[in-house]
């Protein structure tokens, strides 16, 4: 059995290893194609400004053309009131507006062309950037099962097959995280500062023309946008892990949070303690806080309710939890049931928390009639790395 296991440790090494300079393979892919787009998107809006220009500049040449030719063929008509000269001028101003029409025309069909081809490429690089950061994601998976100790994952194939479907659930959640905070970070601080490059670089153009009143303008418009950007940094920060929580402890932090909460969503809350708080362990403090955070997220979502309770209740050798509200409630059987088969990470990913914390998670609901959760965690409970 022992030289079983080392054969399959190689294999799975080798694989790690693969694996490994793959993704970094698809990452160089990613950013390449990252670059090759922004270089896309440059280009299309030039086109897209010059075509704007160019439809406009046809539209005011067929203009003029049809009242050259209006003209022209009224002077052909009156010998009497029109001389030859006035004929000759007629003529060759409508010659030249069908000369000048006929350029742009066919510049505007060169760039509608190039419009339309720079809007497939974009569209084109956007699928194989998604593609590429899809197959990262499912190396990254892979790559956090291949790189545990195989012992471990002997182990827990053999003693506990549910807690394997757990822990891919939320690695799965995890990569989410990733990916939501990254397309967070990109459509907004990265945008900031990108427009903040620009904005300096027109400011620097205008300050070695001497337009001081202008520079002072763009500079404070400058500040603005980067205290915005600072804020949005502070909250994407926040909400991947408050510090408040380090520093404070988990019941300033959740009444923080609760205040916020009913600020943004204009839902009544209550907050309450009861027992002598105490720190508790890092990693557990985490875990009863984004349970907490799941389930007010989840009253918001799916409840519809006017007012949300949170209890915490710190004992001898458990902490309890208690969340209330008087939504919409829901039959609790069937909801359990659908969450066992579903792919979203809510209620079921509030009991796979509590397991993970080695607690119970009880749920009290009806239609019409509220809900509430009652979490006991134990507070000497020892976290497995698997």
């Amino acid at each position: 059995m022992d030289y079983r296991i080392t054969d399959i440790d190689r294999v799975i090494k080798n694989a790690v290893l693969v694996m490994e300079e793959s993704k970094y393979q698809i990452y160089e892919i990613c950013e390449s194609a990252r670059k090759e787009l922004y270089s896309l998107g440059q280009e299309l809006n030039q086109v897209l400004a010059e075509t704007a220009e160019i439809i406009d500049k046809v539209d005011k040449l067929e203009l003029d053309y049809r009242r050259a030719r209006i003209r022209l063929t009224e002077v052909s008509r009156d010998f009497v009131r029109y001389k030859e000269e006035d004929i000759k001028n007629a003529y060759e101003k409508a010659t030249h507006l069908q000369l000048d029409l006929m350029v742009f025309r066919e510049k505007e069909g060169y760039l509608k062309a190039r419009r339309d081809d720079l809007q497939k490429r974009v569209r084109n690089v956007e699928k194989s950037i998604e593609r590429a950061e899809s197959i990262g994601s499912q190396i990254n998976v892979v790559l956090e099962y291949l790189s545990g100790d195989l012992n471990q994952v002997t182990r827990i194939l053999e003693s506990a097959k549910n807690r394997q479907q757990i822990g891919l659930k939320i690695i799965l959640a995890q990569e989410e995280e990733r990916k939501r905070i990254a397309r967070e970070i990109h459509d907004g601080p990265a945008q900031s500062l990108a427009n903040i490059v620009l904005r300096t670089e027109i400011a620097e153009r205008l300050l070695s023309k001497q337009e001081f009143q202008i520079v002072q303008e763009e500079l404070i418009d400058l500040k603005g946008q980067v205290r915005s950007g600072l804020e949005e940094i502070r909250k994407i920060i926040f909400n991947l892990r408050p510090m408040a929580l380090d520093d404070l402890g988990l019941v300033p932090t959740l009444r923080k949070y609760v205040q916020d909460f009913e600020e943004k969503t204009r839902i009544r809350t209550k907050f309450d303690t009861v027992g002598k708080e105490m720190r508790l362990p890092s990693a557990m403090e985490a875990g009863i806080y984004r349970m907490i955070q799941e389930a007010f997220s989840n009253a918001f979502k799916h409840a519809n309710p006017t007012y949300v309770a949170l209890e915490i209740t710190y004992q001898a050798q458990m902490v309890k939890i208690v969340v209330r509200d008087n939504g919409s409630g829901f039959h609790v059987d069937l909801i359990e049931s659908r969450a066992k088969d579903s792919t979203h990470f809510g209620l079921i990913g509030m009991r796979e928390r509590v397991e993970l914390l080695e607690g119970r998670m009880e749920i009290d609901s009806a239609i019409n009639e509220g809900t509430k959760v009652t979490i006991h965690v134990p507070i000497n409970a020892e976290q497995r790395k698997e």
